[in-house]
């Protein structure tokens, strides 16, 4: 079978790949043409486009890009045209992927949603799209199988990729006592707070300076930045100028996330991870004030976090915009690090979000499954 799969930011790369791993495993024909990163090529891909081309953040620089967009979606209709896939597979990333389904639906394709774009939070009509044009929605979040199914469009739930994902890599971590991580070589002895400021230049640009600022009010620690993979080094240079005992990494955000001692996390899947780590965090989120005024008028729900919003409840606490600021941020680090009551309620929530996210079983396995089947008819 030839599969086309089209994934727009890093993790829709590492769910891809997980993806492309069990279909290889129940398809000795597989061959993958996709739109993604470093890990889906790792599984065989060939990759059209990477990821990294392609993440616009907010309605302000979306608009500002739109022709970079149009010219992007022309070629990917002519390149799918040309590979003619038995299936395509469409990761989240739903402003261009949802385009794409109407496109290839209309021209006889076969479309499957893996990784539900977010209508329940935004733009419900949306899903008059999905109901036409895509033959399977795969979910990966308990509640959206219920949301589907009340705007009467069958969604399949399949569990959370990241839960197993994330029990692998505890599995074959081996703690290195002798890690260091640049900037720190004096520090090693002191606990880390991590700082996942997001993987988009904009917001990064936006929330590290004033993560950056808690490196003073917080001597006891040391403060480790995760790296997006797509931002130069030379762009967090420019930040870090006047921050020499900062420490970075590239590519080890879980390695980070397992010597954690809490997090300071851009709201997104990174929050979702850092729970999964069992590292108490302060979800924060800032974006440009057009986009902010535009998301404020259309999202409709309560909270802004995964974790939040699995739970609906405050498990972790979300500044977002204006109060996202050093004072706010100082009083709610020092909370997660020194309130014990505070400490033992996050991680019972914790335990309660992983069994909840655990009762699909592996969900890239059970993907699979579902996808060859579909196709199998």
């Amino acid at each position: 079978m030839k599969y086309y799969v089209i994934a727009g930011e890093a993790s829709g790369d590492l769910h891809g790949s997980n993806l492309l791993k069990e279909l290889k495993k129940l398809d000795a024909t597989a061959n993958f043409r996709c739109w993604g990163g470093d890990k889906m090529e790792a599984q065989g891909a060939t990759i059209v486009k990477h990821y990294r081309e392609l993440s616009f953040m907010g309605f302000a620089e979306v608009v500002a890009n739109i022709s970079t967009i149009l010219n992007q979606l022309k070629f990917c209709k002519q390149d799918i045209l040309q590979y003619h896939p038995d299936v395509i597979i469409l990761i989240d990333y739903p402003g261009f992927n949802l385009r794409i389904a109407k496109w290839a639906k209309l021209k006889g394709f076969k479309v499957i949603f893996y990784i539900s774009p977010q209508l329940w939070a935004w733009k419900k009509g949306r899903v008059k799209i999905i109901k036409k044009y895509v033959d399977k929605m795969l979910v990966i979040l308990p509640f959206e199988k219920a949301f589907y199914k009340n705007l009467n469009f069958d969604a399949d739930y399949v569990g959370h990729p990241l839960v197993k994902v994330i029990e692998d890599f505890k599995k074959d971590y081996t703690k290195n006592k002798d890690t260091e991580f640049e900037g720190t070589d004096q520090e090693d002895a002191k606990p880390i707070i991590a700082l996942l400021p997001g993987s988009r230049a904009m917001e990064i640009k936006i929330k590290l300076p004033v993560m950056l600022q808690m490196t003073t009010e917080f001597p006891a620690y040391r403060f480790v930045i995760a790296k997006a993979p797509a931002i130069a080094d030379e762009f967090y240079e420019t930040i870090l100028h006047n921050y020499a005992n900062v420490g970075t990494v590239s590519g080890q955000t879980y390695s980070l996330l397992i010597q954690a001692k809490a997090a300071l996390v851009t709201s997104g899947t990174a929050t979702l991870e850092t729970a999964l780590f069992n590292v108490p965090q302060v979800v924060c989120y800032k974006g440009s004030a057009v986009s902010y005024q535009v998301a404020k008028r259309l999202v409709k729900i309560k909270f802004i976090s995964l974790v939040n919003l699995i739970m609906n409840r405050e498990v972790v606490k979300e500044l977002i915009q204006d109060e996202f600021n050093a004072e706010n941020l100082k009083r709610e680090l020092h909370e997660i690090l020194t309130n014990i009551n505070r400490l033992e309620q996050i991680k019972k929530n914790y335990a309660d979000l992983k069994n909840l996210l655990s009762e699909g079983g592996n969900a890239s396995e059970n993907a699979a499954k579902i996808i060859t089947a579909f196709l199998a008819h």
